[in-house]
């Protein structure tokens, strides 16, 4: 089941070396995702604390 969201997309701005980025954009570009995707995706297997 897909959930749409009605809030407003946040923007998180973050400071990576460039081999860290680097990293990230050759792994989303192997599965075929964007950077924000890949980002989602693992914040999404993180557990729910305290809810």
């Amino acid at each position: 089941m897909y959930v749409v969201s009605t809030m407003k997309p946040k923007r998180l701005n973050i400071r990576l070396s460039q081999k860290r980025y680097d990293k990230l954009r050759k792994y989303s570009d192997s599965k075929e995702k964007n950077m924000t995707q890949v980002i989602e995706d693992w914040i999404d297997r993180l557990p729910n604390v305290g809810e």
